[in-house]
């Protein structure tokens, strides 16, 4: 990151944009974090982790949080000039597959107008490098396994996952249209300390803790691709350096591979490139907690998907980096973290 260069990251609040934003104020640069405190899940989590990044800054003039929603497009507008942004990081965002079902109002609030906002202040404001949260949960219904980038992505199967390939679609049009170098990862299930509570990594060992009955999907016939957070970060950290650019000689490959452009727009998954059976994470789970979960096998909900698995070959290529952490030395760090915060209730 060249020194000195103005960073909006959003959604600094939530577990991802916490963590860049940890290891992003180890560098010279300045930089805004903005998010909603909204009440999806625990607020006081979400203000410990703001308090963490306030304590984490050595230098406070390099540090500023704004607290706002991405529906209110003056308040961003007035950051974007005032702080003269040149680097966004979207990660704020309407997050769950099950909770899109029932609240879909919050999910076009946020996950589009917000995002079509965010896309306007990239535009009107010239920045050279805008990065977004996309979701493995864009594949929907694809059976396929590994996901690759070149597959098509035209069947969601939930809400969100609609939104998060209409942002693709938006993030694309505005690259072609103004030049806007655009790059969307596809996350696939990140876990890790600080973790968000409605994820089962933090449900099932709240739950364990608690001696109550964890429910497993699919009656434990389901699998997914565990990506550490410290993984996630590093990639990110790496995108900052190398903004989308336009793909070459692709008139023959643009129908075949919905990540590549004429325009500077890339897509990348960014998951571990193992799928882990459901029953091995919980059993790798039990393991570190040193307590057995009590189960209850129920079926499939719906909007979930059975399987998730990243190729990531592409990212790779792109930044000379893939994720490595393996499942037992995430899930290590991952109980270490909640019960110095939480404790064993």
């Amino acid at each position: 990151m060249e020194k000195g260069c103005n960073v909006l990251v959003t959604g600094v609040g939530g577990f991802i944009g916490f963590s860049l934003c940890r290891e992003l104020l180890k560098n010279d640069i300045n930089l805004i974090g903005y998010d909603n405190l909204n009440d999806y899940y625990d607020v006081n989590l979400k203000e410990a982790r703001i308090n963490i990044l306030n304590e984490s800054s050595d230098n406070r003039a390099n540090w500023r949080f704004i607290k706002g929603s991405l529906e209110d497009k003056k308040i961003l507008e007035d950051i974007f000039k005032k702080y003269n942004i040149e680097i966004v990081i979207h990660l704020a965002a309407q997050a769950g597959v099950r909770y899109s079902i029932e609240n879909p109002s919050s999910y076009i609030n946020s996950n589009l107008i917000g995002f079509s906002n965010i896309l306007e202040c990239c535009r009107n404001f010239s920045v050279k490098n805008f990065i977004y949260a996309s979701s493995s949960s864009v594949y929907g219904g694809n059976t396929k396994i590994p996901f690759s980038e070149k597959d098509n992505v035209d069947h969601p199967v939930s809400l969100y996952a609609a939104t998060k390939k209409s942002n693709e679609i938006l993030a694309h049009s505005y690259s072609h249209l103004f030049k806007i170098p655009c790059t969307g990862l596809r996350f696939f299930t990140v876990y890790g300390p600080w973790g968000r509570p409605d994820m089962a990594p933090m449900i099932f060992t709240k739950a364990i803790l608690n001696n109550e009955k964890i429910k497993i999907f699919n009656n434990g016939e389901m699998s997914r691709d565990f990506t550490f957070i410290d993984d996630v970060v590093e990639a990110i950290i790496r995108l900052i350096d190398k903004p989308a650019t336009p793909q070459k000689n692709i008139s023959n490959e643009i129908s075949l591979n919905p990540s590549i452009s004429w325009a500077p727009f890339k897509i990348f998954n960014l998951g571990n490139s193992e799928s882990i059976p459901l029953m091995r994470f919980i059993k790798a789970l039990e393991k570190e907690i040193g307590q057995t979960a009590i189960k209850e096998f129920v079926p499939m909900e719906q909007g979930d998907v059975k399987n998730t698995s990243a190729d990531t070959k592409s990212l790779e290529d792109w930044i000379g980096f893939k994720p490595k952490t393996n499942l037992e030395d995430g899930l290590k760090k991952f109980v270490n973290w909640y019960l110095s915060f939480y404790g064993r209730t």
